[in-house]
């Protein structure tokens, strides 16, 4: 017992960043139809009510694929698809409304829920629906009319906010209206994705049946770039035809991923419906539970090479003449360079950290942080002490250090604390120079 919540209390204080982060942010989830006939989707509700209460804007946009195909086949309706899209003729219009409409009120009826002793209790979520989506049909395509199959037109994004500043969850169904009043049956994954762009939301969560995108190796991929997510479209792509290796779904979403990154979202995410605690461990956790699909940025960081010895040079030199840096040679650095990442900002060096192995003793060595002045307070420096702790991860460190004379009070609030020079590895003290009279830092990073 003692030892559950030992692990309960160490999880909570370190979602705390994430919790921080997230709040006042607004998320897009997509909930398509088989999402919500799934055994787990109280436990998402129950998810995406703790969500609110940690101060996420929230708008949730629903499907009802397997709720249609139901009724239709109780109609005894056959069902028609044209490049993975349904030919909505009036009768399967109705059976589309119907099953929405019934949809909906589960949705606001499990979101309403506020029993003692259930993670609903207090919650007092107020959803609230309308006809945010203008729809237009697609009408003839490729030689066959989809009737009442419709495409994105316009989200009325300003509604929409005006409703989340209110501090109430949206919550949008694939259905989409024209200006002459008549209904639309849109493809879920494209009102999701369009309505987040649409925001500029933060984040949009896809959920499907699959974890997220598995490579050839069968290992779940955490982050992808969205250049690198179009190549698994198209491996998905080619597969189509195989029954036995096509990803249908997990396609379109991907799809819809992508082409929300091109249109501004930072972040979109593809989780598992099937898998408990799936979106809180995606979002409150340094590992997470899918996959994260990132926007393409004319910043990166990334491992140096020799190219970028003269950038490191002119980064570091005014540095080095303020004495924060000790002074390195182009010779020293040419011989070091494989020890540094770098943040390159369209083909300039604003950004360098280097990491110095210590093997012996598990233990590495955070030196040359450095940022260009014109760019500094946008979080870079932190992107270069995430990569060099992933780096040293990898290595199998235990524990990073830093010696610093005039940067204490930032590596203190990254998770560093101070530790005597006694405990440094054998080799750095020998070479510690007590003229400088450095303080040393150290962190845990397993």
């Amino acid at each position: 017992m003692a030892d559950e919540s030992t692990n309960y209390v160490n999880w909570f204080r370190h979602s705390s960043p994430y919790i921080n982060a997230h709040r006042g942010k607004t998320f897009v989830l997509m909930l398509g139809g088989e999402v919500i006939a799934d055994n787990n989707f109280d436990n998402i509700v129950h998810d995406i009510a703790l969500m609110t209460s940690l101060g996420i804007r929230l708008v949730l946009v629903h499907g009802a694929r397997p709720q249609i195909e139901e009724r239709l086949n109780k109609k005894g309706l056959d069902t028609y698809l044209h490049h993975d899209l349904r030919v909505t003729d009036n009768t399967a219009l109705q059976c589309v409304i119907e099953a929405i409409g019934v949809l909906r009120s589960t949705i606001e009826a499990k979101l309403s829920m506020g029993l003692i002793n259930t993670p609903m209790h207090g919650a007092e979520i107020r959803v609230c629906s309308g006809n945010y989506i203008t729809g237009r049909p697609i009408g003839i395509y490729d030689g066959v009319d989809l009737c009442h199959t419709g495409e994105v037109r316009r989200i009325d994004h300003q509604g929409i906010r005006g409703q989340l500043n209110q501090d109430n969850i949206v919550l949008l169904s694939n259905l989409g209206y024209s200006p002459t009043g008549e209904i639309f049956n849109l493809p879920v994954e494209e009102v999701a994705s369009q309505t987040a762009i649409a925001l500029k939301a933060d984040k949009l969560i896809l959920f499907g049946a699959e974890k997220g995108i598995i490579d050839s190796r069968g290992v779940l991929r955490s982050e992808l770039l969205a250049r690198t997510a179009e190549r698994f479209l198209h491996q998905y792509h080619s597969q189509r035809n195989n029954p036995e290796t096509a990803h249908t779904e997990l396609s379109k979403s991907l799809q819809m991923a992508t082409e929300a990154c091109a249109g501004g979202v930072p972040r979109c995410h593809l989780i598992s419906y099937k898998d408990d605690g799936a979106l809180l461990a995606e979002l409150y956790t340094r590992d997470g539970a899918g996959t994260m699909v990132i926007q393409e940025s004319y910043e990166q960081v990334r491992a140096a090479n020799i190219e970028d010895v003269g950038g490191i040079i002119e980064l570091i030199k005014p540095l080095e003449e303020t004495g924060i840096l000790v002074r390195r040679s182009r010779d020293l650095l040419e011989a070091e360079v494989e020890q540094f990442f770098v943040v390159e900002r369209d083909g300039a060096i604003i950004g360098c950290a280097a990491l110095y192995l210590f093997p012996e003793e598990k233990m590495g060595e955070l030196a040359c942080v450095a940022i260009a002045k014109a760019y500094q307070g946008k979080d870079r420096a932190e992107m270069l002490l995430s990569a060099i702790e992933n780096n040293a991860r990898e290595l199998q460190l235990e524990a990073l250090f830093v010696l610093t004379t005039r940067t204490a009070h930032w590596f203190i609030e990254h998770g560093f604390s101070e530790m005597p020079t006694t405990l440094l590895p054998n080799q750095k003290q020998t070479l510690y120079n007590f003229q400088r009279n450095s303080k040393v830092f150290s962190k845990k990073i397993n």
